[in-house]
């Protein structure tokens, strides 16, 4: 097997490992980032070497693109971790357990998305919600470990529909003389599956993995867990975590194209996608706390993604993927303002802050600026990606789902801008807010970058290509 291949897993493994050992202290609290870093080198490495061929692990364009997906936002928070643990004070013991169930969760998910096999992808996904389960309760309060017992027991029965549909693809597949999980093997054979049996397999597929991903209808785990868990960590699951999910539908999608044709993942995909919008759009127009508005804007950008994978062709598939990468961009800056944001108020409640603009003008900048992201607004890149996704869907004769995700998008925009500006304009309350040089650095870099992709895929563009003719079903 390609050592590259291995080094995504291998590098945060060995992090782990290390802070298992040494505890989180001054020597070792930049390792995290060394990791990322490092992760996000092999992922440019393997974007750059192409297919690696078979092997339990298996990198082609659309699993490098996500691996360099991982890398990004895992770079963004683990530049923000040090600071961020400091302002908690947390103690030696939770810090050292910081570190290694971090490292172990970034690894997880760099498995997930090179697995050859859907059994091996379901492990590293059901992995990864056991190591985030920790991670949400870090703080040991009544509410976070509230929230991990009701995202372990709501993504365990996702999951559980995952396996049962793993289960019934792998008797289809047996009777066609596939007897392993390979998806690659299974994708190729797709013509030849029992149709009957392929069809239920897809649903609970979808379902399941449509669960980890915070799709509805099985999303509710994702505000309480995404509000409690630590700023690094919420950046973890809302950026890469929901994104790698959605990667394991995008590789089921293939099959069921193979095998059923286009119309029955498409429908299947644009009712969770409208029920997913819909979800965000009512409950944004209430919200009280900014950690669950930015958790509920992200049940709306995965159901903006899983309409565009509705749609398919090139167009839609490579914005899917642009969106994939600045909704983690954007997101992870977000979630790390709202670490500060937390820490100088010492509550989420929106009306907890006011007068941003005048405590903290760069905190609030780069909030504000987020928010105009994820609101897809020029310049960032989910205006270009959503817009990708529009037109491509006009293109497909999918005139009215475009127009109803439109419109709940608008009302998005609407209860999110009204939050947003008494948060940022409102009349001052409480002193100023410092934010560490390094965090700060994180959050205008993650901006920034945001903002460069909207304008230029640049050195991506080929990449972008490659992965979106990948999850089209055409290597």
């Amino acid at each position: 097997m390609n050592p590259l291949v291995i080094a995504p897993v291998a590098v945060p493994l060995a992090a782990a490992a290390l802070y298992a050992v040494f505890g989180w202290r001054r020597g070792t609290a930049w390792l995290g980032a060394l990791a990322a870093a490092g992760l996000l080198a092999c992922a440019i490495a393997l974007a750059v070497v192409g297919d690696t061929g078979a092997g339990p692990l298996r990198a082609d364009a659309l699993s490098a693109y996500m691996l360099i997906v991982i890398g990004a936002v895992a770079l963004l928070a683990m530049l923000a971790g040090p600071a961020y643990l400091a302002a908690e004070q947390a103690g030696h013991r939770a810090m050292r357990r910081y570190g290694v169930l971090t490292q172990m969760f970034i690894a997880a998910m760099a498995l997930a998305v090179l697995a050859s096999s859907l059994g091996m992808l379901w492990v590293a996904i059901e992995a990864t919600t056991i190591l985030t389960a920790f991670l949400v309760g870090h703080r040991r309060t009544r509410q976070a470990t509230e929230a991990a017992w009701k995202y372990v027991v709501i993504c365990s029965v996702g999951i559980a529909l995952a396996l049962l549909g793993i289960v019934l693809l792998h008797y289809a597949g047996a009777h066609v003389g596939v007897s392993s999980l390979d998806w690659a093997a299974l994708s190729q054979h797709a013509a030849r599956l029992d149709p009957g049996v392929t069809r239920l397999a897809i649903v609970l597929l979808v379902l399941g993995f449509g669960t980890k991903a915070g799709l509805a209808p099985l999303h509710a785990w994702l505000p309480d867990a995404h509000s409690q868990a630590p700023a690094p960590v919420s950046a973890l699951m809302s950026g890469v975590l929901l994104s790698v999910a959605f990667y394991a539908i995008l590789r089921i999608k293939v099959i069921s194209d193979g095998a059923l044709g286009v119309g029955f993942a498409r429908l299947l995909l644009v009712i969770v996608a409208l029920a997913s919008l819909a979800v965000a759009a009512l409950l944004l127009i209430g919200q009280r706390d900014y950690k669950r508005m930015l958790a509920y804007s992200s049940i709306e950008h995965m159901g903006v993604v899983a309409l565009g994978a509705a749609i398919g062709g090139p167009l839609a598939l490579a914005a899917v993927l642009l969106h994939i990468l600045g909704h983690g961009l954007g997101k992870s800056v977000l979630f790390l303002s709202s670490g500060h944001l937390l820490h100088a108020s010492g509550s989420s409640a929106i009306d907890a802050v006011r007068g941003l603009a005048a405590r903290a003008p760069l905190l609030a900048g780069v909030f504000g600026l987020g928010l105009m992201a994820l609101l897809g607004l020029p310049p960032f890149s989910l205006f270009a990606s959503e817009v990708g996704i529009a037109r491509a869907g006009l293109a497909a004769g999918l005139g009215w789902p475009v127009a109803v995700a439109l419109l709940l998008m608008l009302i998005i925009v609407a209860a999110v801008g009204r939050h947003a500006r008494g948060m940022i304009l409102g009349e001052r309350q409480g002193e100023a807010i410092a934010v560490p040089p390094t965090a700060a650095t994180a959050l205008v870099a993650g901006l920034a970058a945001c903002a460069l992709l909207g304008i230029t895929t640049g050195p991506l563009r080929s990449l972008l290509q490659a992965a979106a003719a990948v999850a089209g079903g055409t290597p």
